[in-house]
């Protein structure tokens, strides 16, 4: 019981402070375009930076 209180603090206290810097006016957490999906060498349609890309 006590690593789940634990874990849940940890995670609260990680979520806390994202709010923490979306409330003071810094840019959302931004994620990358295509994950895993826009490997290295292969033709990535989701991702707009790549050049090749349909979109």
């Amino acid at each position: 019981m006590a690593t789940f209180i634990l874990t849940f603090l940890i995670l609260a206290l990680a979520l806390a402070g994202l709010g923490l810097g979306l409330f003071f006016g810094r840019k959302a957490p931004a994620g990358s375009c295509g994950g895993l999906a826009c490997v290295p060498g292969a033709a990535c349609f989701g991702c707009r930076k790549r050049k090749g890309s349909s979109r």
